[in-house]
């Protein structure tokens, strides 16, 4: 065996239960700085938007009974990048050492000679039934827990499992991977003198949004099992603490707990929507419709830029107005002194977070967050041969700049950014819609209505019989309405708080 380590190194990382956000802080680190994924199944997809852009991304699936990679051709696959010298982030669900082969894959790296280092993940065998309300361990009720293949190795002439001392000495046991064995597994423990009214607990993609979770008894957790329809991946918890679910479950009780959202807003744009989405417990299908790209030409922006003392006042309408202005203003050279003489307006609180993030405060900030408020604003201020800047979308209304030229003032309208169409959630999305998998379509803006609208195919919208839309405003609301959607929430405050809010409303009246 050649003991000398190649300059490659493999991470065996466990990835989690399922919820991203229980990846550890080392496993996310390691994600970042890899060279290659080689990812299973069960890993969250979230987890790969950390990956560098450049790193090679390699689904190996891990899939129960449906392997896309057999582990013989992974362990192969391991030893390849090693050896050319790559640093890999090895994703697996859960813990790489508890029923996830982490262990074979870390010999097959010393007989090779690469180096790797083991990065220990959340278990599912205690985070899904912790999300389930389920304590694995109580003083009252059990002081001892056990974890078991519910799937042992088909090639063993038979099973290692001592049924009978789980069955009389375990409190609380957790099988993997045993739904199909259920019955067997019951059968094995009750046989053994577990009491058939031992409680049982099924979770099925425990830590998701997708979670599923059936109790019932040893006697007749099967029936229960089969006519849910639960199917893999999913545990099974056995013991007197599953009694508990009844006061314990928390995750499933959230607001949005089982709805399917799609956002449709900028992939950049989208992460507030979708952590509050997903904090009430919605399971968000991000299918971006837009893009926010520069301008095709800087020009009429440097012009305006090299002439920014001529300006009384610079009006920022979006979030994405303040940060393409002030990244082609450093471009230039210049910083927030060069706006010294300027006075300031913006749409909203979130634009002017955003323009303070550069050292600028707003000297207006209307109460609605739309145009015609930034208008009925400036109802005061004497335009009149005031100059005004507004660095903003190419495809912005023209409300504000007209209303503004009719009060007096000389404006100047620059594209600082303009949003193109993407497609590349197109195939998931129409899949989705086919199978009735969405619950709620939200609309941020005009254009991701527009755009959301050219990814359906002809007459498509029959695909959104039962889906509900939820609008941030009345203008995207009155062009959802002009392109025949129907529309169920519209936000009375214009912004991403005002949207979760709507949505909760509408969902708590109607359920």
């Amino acid at each position: 065996m050649n003991s000398k380590p190649t300059s490659g190194k493999v991470y065996l990382i466990g990835a989690g239960p399922g919820d991203p956000g229980l990846i550890t802080v080392k496993g996310l680190e390691c994600i970042r700085s890899a060279d290659v994924i080689v990812y299973d199944y069960l890993a969250a997809p979230a987890l790969l938007r950390h990956a560098r852009p450049d790193a090679e991304r390699i689904y190996v699936g891990k899939k129960g009974g449906d392997h896309t990679l057999p582990q013989d051709k992974i362990n192969a696959l391991l030893v390849e990048k090693g050896r050319q010298g790559l640093t890999v982030a090895r994703l697996k669900g859960g813990d790489p050492f508890i029923f996830g082969r982490g262990g074979e894959e870390a010999e097959v790296l010393i007989a090779a000679g690469i180096a790797f280092e083991v990065v220990p993940g959340v278990t599912s065998a205690v985070a899904a039934p912790a999300y389930a309300g389920i304590p694995l361990t109580h003083r009252q009720f059990t002081t001892s827990v056990a974890f078991v293949t519910g799937h042992e190795d088909p090639a063993k002439e038979r099973s290692t499992i001592n049924w009978r001392a789980l069955a009389e000495g375990i409190g609380t046991i957790v099988f993997f991977m045993g739904v199909k064995n259920l019955p067997q597994i019951t059968g094995n423990l009750m046989a053994c003198g577990r009491p058939s009214h031992t409680p049982v607990a099924v979770v099925r993609w425990g830590t998701t949004s997708r979670q599923q979770t059936v109790t019932g008894t040893l006697a007749d957790i099967g029936e229960k099992v089969a006519a849910a329809g639960i199917k893999a991946p999913a545990l099974i918890v056995v013991g007197e603490v599953v009694k508990l679910r009844e006061t314990m479950r928390w995750y499933e009780n959230r607001p949005l707990f089982g709805k399917t959202v799609v956002v449709t807003r900028a992939r950049e744009q989208a992460s507030d929507l979708v952590v509050r989405l997903e904090a009430l417990g919605a399971n968000c299908l991000e299918i971006p419709t837009i893009e926010v790209v520069p301008p095709s030409t800087w020009d009429p922006v440097d012009r305006a830029i090299d002439n920014l003392a001529g300006y009384d006042w610079l009006v920022f309408t979006s979030v994405n107005g303040v940060g393409f202005f002030f990244e082609r203003l450093f471009h230039r050279k210049k910083d927030a002194r060069a706006l010294s003489r300027a006075r300031t307006a913006v749409i909203g609180p979130a634009t002017a977070k955003r323009l303070a993030d550069f050292g600028l405060a707003s000297d207006i900030v209307p109460e609605s967050f739309r145009a015609e408020s930034v208008v009925a604003a400036f109802a005061n201020e004497d335009m009149a041969g005031k100059r005004v800047l507004l660095p903003r979308a190419l495809e912005a209304r023209a409300v504000l700049p007209e209303a503004l030229a009719r009060r007096g003032a000389v404006v100047d309208e620059v594209a600082v950014y303009r949003t193109v169409a993407v497609d590349k959630g197109r195939a998931d999305l129409l899949d989705a819609l086919h199978h009735k998998q969405v619950d709620l379509v939200t609309f941020t803006s005009s254009s991701t209505v527009q755009h959301f609208k050219a990814l359906l195919p002809e007459k498509g919208l029959t695909l959104m019989q039962g889906v509900k839309v939820a609008s941030i405003g009345p203008i995207t609301t009155d062009t959802a309405l002009a392109l025949g959607f129907g529309v169920d929430v519209t936000a009375s405050r214009y912004t991403i708080d005002g949207l979760v809010e709507a949505i909760l409303v509408h969902w708590g009246d109607h359920g």
